[in-house]
Formats: structure tokens, sequence, C-alpha cells
């Protein structure tokens, strides 16, 4: 295993924070989930298209987990860990093949799938919720959610990309 550059774990630190305050700045809870709406989905998006898939995962699983514990939600940080640390990663993979709008989109909509389909198996059958009520809102509340973190995460890595054309690289190792 090739030995981790000293920007990427900056950059991952630095995404870790980011995708923390996204989840904490907005919370919106719903009872029956005992779960919260919030905006983390556009620092996890950010962190994989900017940054690639090893950012998107360590920041993606971290910022959440880190933002459920501190925000007292302790019961969803492990499942926000895994959950949206495979979103980033399976995002930031699918973005990494090309730098394009394509890419990220396509990025998107798996990484969506990972994220929506990660929390209802982990609600219905981790936390016991059962198939029902609790689950339908669950995907109600994470379908906007990933809707939202990509119409925002897009144009913003195309902006830092055009004000910034050296991070493309930022988040790639050397061959």
């Amino acid at each position: 295993m090739e030995e981790l550059e000293i920007r990427q774990i900056v950059l991952a630190g630095v995404m870790i924070a980011l995708v923390a305050v996204f989840t904490l700045a907005v919370r919106i809870p719903f009872p029956l989930t005992q779960g919260y709406f919030n905006f983390s989905d556009v620092g996890v998006y950010l962190a994989a298209f900017a940054f690639g898939p090893w950012v998107g995962l360590i920041a993606g699983g971290v910022g959440t987990a880190l933002a459920d514990t501190v925000g007292g939600y302790l019961i969803y940080a492990p499942i926000s860990l895994v959950t949206r640390g495979l979103q980033g990663l399976v995002a930031g993979a699918a973005a990494r093949r090309d730098p394009g709008v394509a890419s990220m989109v396509l990025g998107w909509v798996l990484g969506s799938v990972v994220m929506v389909t990660g929390y209802f198996v982990s609600q219905a059958f981790i936390l016991r919720m059962g198939i029902g009520p609790a689950t339908a809102e669950a995907v109600a509340i994470n379908l906007p959610q990933v809707v939202i973190g990509g119409i925002v995460a897009v144009p913003l890595v195309l902006a830092l990309r055009r004000g910034y054309p050296p991070i493309v690289h930022w988040g790639r190792r050397r061959a």
C-alpha cells in the first residue's frame, strides 16, 4: 500500500470538519426514525468529487459520525461511519474516471443509492425498526438530502476547479 501524502491527510482532516459542519448546521429531527434531515451530502460529495474516493471515504464517514456523536445522535454514529464513508468512496471512485460533469453525476447517483440503501437496511434490521413507517420516513428524509447534496456539490466543485485549476490533482496520488 502506498503511503498517503501529507496533502491527502490534511485534505481529509479539513473535509472531516467541513462535513461535520454541514451535518450540524441545519438539523430537522424526525420522530419515527429518531434521525434528522441535514446537509451532510453537500460535504460528502464535495470531498469525493474534488479530492477523490479516499478523502470521500474518510471525510464522509468520520465527519458524519463525529457530527452524530457531538449532536446527540450517538446511535447513528456507527451507521453513519460506514454508510457515509461508502457513499464518499463510491461517489469519488465513479467521478475519478473523468473530471467532467457526467462522471460526477454518475458518482452522485451511485453514492445516493449507497446512502439511502445503507440507512434503510440499517434502520430496518440493525436498529430493528422493521420495514414500515419508520423506514419509509427514512427514505423520505434521505432522498431530498442526496438531491440537494448533488445539486450544490457538483456546481461548487466546477467553480472550485475554475477558480483554482490545480485542485483537480490534489486528491490524486502520484504515480
